[in-house]
């Protein structure tokens, strides 16, 4: 543990819980499904409304194994490829072998992917694929209708939620156990006011962290919350250095910042192409699959031919479609194109690559579980080594699928052994709201007791004769180190530095540079710390999540300075060659007590273990639930063998 937290109030109050899960994506909504239906008290704190992350935004689709003729090796073929040799296969194989059912599952959610007059669904192609196996829903809103289902699902589960809530910090037990979450929910109760949820698992399913650059294809609430928060928790991240900029993003002017508009691969799946001014289409030669590549290859055409002719934009040109297709296969794009004057018709579409898709994240095992013990993540804040260098196009909503349901298995495993005495099957909540949160202006309610300890919030969690919730009991850090908050202000010039200086083209110059600016902008919070003039943001929102993209963007810069070759989506113009035998290795980066940064390597292209200091990792050495050899018909969350209970027992028979 770091003991490093931000600087923000004491929670004023607290629930208990046996689960929570922070983010309401497809990843977060699925693990709090799957843990409620197992019993668990689930609560779900996400930052904006349920519906507001990444997966709404979805256009391309979800990728699995489900038509004639394809089979999941073929799958995990296209995947590894596009991971520029650093997947890991066995998460890969977990992958697109539990995928298909997962997708089924989904279905049986609620989700309603298009079909055929024959109720088949309908099976498209993305870039890295070379077979159709991309299911899509309302053409180009996939991810918005899989949203629907699983916030429908949520409700009539009655699954506590609690919405416009930011997770602030990581609550731990004399152990060092994760024994819950602060937060904060905005818009209730006093100014800054701060809770907490004392859970033994936290599930982080946070989404990813393109706002760190100036224009991504990221909703606003993607600002690196939770792999900042794991890293102050003391928790390995991996890969950050590989952001995936995808390459056909609405171009909307070189001022433009934001979010913006997506052009969905799945326009060049169905025959869309890319061309320059003079209508020549510069992908053909560049690689055998053209404009659907994988992403990473195309982004770099796009790159280098804009270069070439010094161009700030390429196109693509879809008119071939004609009206009748764009308007039932893309209705979404073409409704965006439209509205900010562009009609791709009768024109082609000005592009541009914009930061995406974080393939790294909060390292974890095949289980979802991180370094910090009970502490899980899944989605694309997570770094499960399925994507490598370079996500393979609609691989996203699977994986956080198919590791969320791995994460509710192993916590009711884990949660029901003998020796946590789990309780029986929960009654569903009866009284909470939806968007739960005390009244901070009733003293039965609000602020800390005497012994610093906090209320017990807004009422029990517990329907009238059920079972007493698992809890877990948080103690204070002995020598918290408060992180100094950032003036907001200061968010748009991190931002800038990073797409100048860690985007899709870098150098060792670039980064040096971007890292000198980075620290300068983290001194100037310490210098306000210390009292050198500088003012310290007040805590708040906007200065916490600042704070977060400054930590992200810090951690982002060191790991692409260390890895000096190009790789994926990781382009360094002074190394321009992949480098196998000195870099087919994946760097892990922790945050020291002092917040400077441990960057290290791992000895192989598989990841250790995660319940073992990665300096006692060999060559060769796996994770058991990452060993080729197991059973493959067996689960290996609830493989009793590798339940920590009994890995801890092994260790206690072997010392003895």
């Amino acid at each position: 543990m770091t003991g490093i937290r931000l600087h923000a109030p004491a929670p004023g109050w607290a629930i208990d819980a046996d689960v929570v899960v922070v983010g309401s994506g497809v990843a977060g909504l699925t693990a709090a499904l799957r843990c409620t239906a197992a019993g668990l008290r689930t609560v779900v704190v996400t930052k904006a409304r349920l519906d507001d992350g990444s997966t709404r935004w979805a256009q391309g689709g979800i990728a699995a194994a489900l038509g004639e003729g394809d089979t999941p090796e073929q799958h995990m073929e296209d995947t590894l490829v596009a991971g520029a040799g650093l997947c890991d296969e066995e998460a890969v194989r977990v992958l697109v072998t539990e995928g298909p059912d997962a997708v089924r599952r989904l279905i049986a959610t609620g989700a309603r992917f298009d079909t055929d007059a024959a109720g088949t669904i309908e099976l498209t192609r993305e870039g890295g694929h070379h077979r159709r196996r991309i299911a899509h829903a309302g053409g180009d809103a996939t991810g918005a209708e899989i949203s629907r289902a699983l916030v429908d699902a949520v409700r009539e589960r009655a699954v506590r939620t609690i919405e416009n809530a930011l997770v602030l910090d990581l609550l731990t037990d004399a152990d060092g156990r994760t024994a819950g979450v602060t937060l904060h929910v905005m818009g209730e109760g006093q100014h800054d006011g701060v809770g907490a949820v004392h859970a033994p698992a936290v599930v982080l399913a946070t989404g990813g962290m393109g706002q760190v650059f100036s224009a991504t294809t990221n909703p606003a609430v993607s600002t690196g919350d939770g792999v900042a928060l794991a890293l102050r928790a003391g928790a390995e991240v991996s890969d950050l250095e590989f952001v995936q900029f995808h390459p056909t993003v609405l171009f909307l002017g070189p001022e433009a910042e934001g979010q913006q508009p997506l052009v969905s691969e799945a326009v060049r799946g169905e025959g869309a192409h890319l061309v320059d001014a003079d209508g020549v289409r510069f992908m053909v030669g560049q690689h055998e699959l053209a404009e659907l590549a994988p992403r990473d290859i195309v982004a770099k055409g796009i790159m280098r031919r804009m270069r070439e002719q010094g161009a700030d934009h390429m196109y693509l040109d879809a008119r071939h479609f004609g009206a009748e297709m764009w308007e039932s296969r893309f209705p979404t794009i073409l409704a965006a194109c439209r509205t900010h004057g562009f009609d791709p018709v009768t024109e082609p579409i000005p592009v541009a690559p914009a930061a995406h898709y974080a393939s790294g994240g909060v390292r974890t095992d095949l289980r979802g579980r991180t370094t910090v013990p009970g502490l899980y993540a899944c989605g694309e804040v997570a770094c499960t080594g399925v994507h490598g260098a370079n996500r393979l196009a609609s691989n996203s909503l699977l994986e956080g699928l198919v590791f969320a349901e791995r994460i509710a298995d192993d916590i009711a495993t884990t949660l029901a052994a003998p020796e946590t005495t789990a309780p029986e099957a929960a009654a569903p909540e009866t009284a909470a709201p939806e968007t739960a949160a005390p009244d901070m202006t009733d003293p039965a309610t609000a602020g800390p007791h005497p012994d610093g300890s906090a209320s017990a919030g807004p009422g029990p969690t517990t329907a009238p004769g059920g079972p007493e919730p698992r809890t877990a009991t948080p103690v204070p850090h002995p020598a918290p180190r408060v992180l100094p908050l950032l003036d907001p202000a200061a968010r748009a010039r991190v931002q800038r530095v990073m797409t100048h200086g860690a985007g899709v083209l870098r150098s060792a110059d670039s980064l040096a540079k971007a890292a000198e600016q980075l620290d300068a902008i983290h001194g100037d919070a310490l210098g306000g710390a210390g009292g050198s003039g500088h003012k310290t943001a007040e805590p708040g929102v906007e200065s916490w999540e600042t704070t977060n993209v400054l930590c992200v963007a810090r951690v982002l810069v060191a790991a692409a300075r260390h890895r000096e070759e190009t790789r994926g989506c990781h382009w360094r113009e002074d190394r321009p060659d992949r480098d196998d035998a000195a870099w087919r290795r994946h760097l892990v980066v922790r945050l020291r007590p002092d917040r400077s940064l441990d960057v290290r390597t791992t000895a192989t292209h598989d990841f250790p273990p995660t319940d073992r200091p990665l300096s006692h990792s060999a060559a060769g050495t796996r994770d058991p639930a990452r060993d080729p050899a197991r059973d493959p018909a067996r689960d290996p969350a609830r493989d009793p063998a590798h339940h920590p209970a009994a890995q801890a027992a092994a260790r206690r028979e072997q010392q003895a």
